[in-house]
């Protein structure tokens, strides 16, 4: 739905690989606090083991975010749970700063491993409000389009390939792979698609996307340069989700420009922001 003139309006905000300024991107710790900063939803991005299990790995290797060595696609989930996927971030508190949150649900020994969808659905679900989450998929990958197969597989087992009103959890699917959102979009018509854009194309300088695409997902630099973009998109009738919003002139421009949400590392200042530009949150 796109946003209407109100006093209510403000765009939704989405923590960036869970709160990722504060704690090591993709971790427990990293999507607890973004839940307790209150954000309206969260962000990952999903990679296949060799056993078949979803993953929320940004990079196609886990040299940079752990203290393993390899491709994620190659190795088992079993061997996966032998890093570390925290302690990369030496600039960090340590210990992590306590998290308010009800973590009873969560055992330590998990905070620092890698993080698997089935486990962060479980998270956002018992998160004890309405939240939403955005799945990127990564293309491209070693297994094709086993991944959004076994997403939605996953999906379905939740309850959650297909939009609820009444339930607190909504899912999102994002790629830049035009042939993975059409992928979802043919396999789960009513689940709504992100086409995440970063550079300029013929079709979305004038507000069209790729068949099968209902959210349109500019970069913020591609936002700086071409701010027509939103209204072209919105024209169409496709909401507009930016990221990654980190900076005080990029929320500025993202609220100028009434995006509909705005996916950021650092949820809590987006949120403090808005509220000095004078949106309830």
């Amino acid at each position: 739905m796109l946003p209407e003139s109100s006093e209510d309006w403000r765009p939704l905000v989405f923590a960036h690989r869970g709160s990722s300024r504060r704690h090591a991107e993709h971790t427990l710790d990293a999507y607890l606090l973004a839940i307790e900063e209150g954000a309206d939803g969260l962000e990952c991005d999903v990679r296949l083991t060799r056993d078949g299990h979803l993953v929320c790995l940004h990079d196609s290797r886990i040299d940079r975010t752990s203290d393993g060595r390899g491709r994620v696609s190659t190795q088992t989930l079993a061997e996966l749970d032998r890093y570390d996927f925290a302690s990369w971030r030496s600039d960090l508190p340590d210990p992590p700063d306590r998290l308010i949150v009800d973590r009873n649900h969560v055992e330590d020994r998990w905070r620092s491993k890698v993080l698997t969808l089935d486990r962060l659905l479980g998270v956002a679900t018992d998160a004890g409000r309405p939240m939403r989450l955005l799945i990127e998929t990564k293309h491209p990958v070693r297994y094709g389009g086993a991944v959004e197969s076994a997403l939605l597989k996953l999906l379905r087992r939740y309850g959650l390939d297909t939009p609820d009103p009444d339930r607190a959890l909504q899912v999102t699917v994002m790629s830049f792979s035009t042939t993975a959102v059409r992928r979802v979009r043919l396999r789960a018509p009513e689940l709504p698609t992100v086409m995440l854009i970063d550079v300029w194309s013929v079709p979305s300088r004038i507000g069209w996307l790729p068949p099968g695409s209902t959210i349109g997902g500019p970069g913020v630099q591609l936002l700086r340069a071409s701010p027509e973009i939103v209204e072209r998109l919105h024209r169409r009738g496709h909401p507009v989700y930016v990221w990654t919003v980190n900076e005080p002139d990029e929320v500025d421009l993202a609220v100028k420009l009434r995006v509909d949400g705005i996916i950021s590392d650092r949820p809590a200042y987006v949120i403090d922001r808005l509220r000095e530009l004078g949106h309830r949150v």
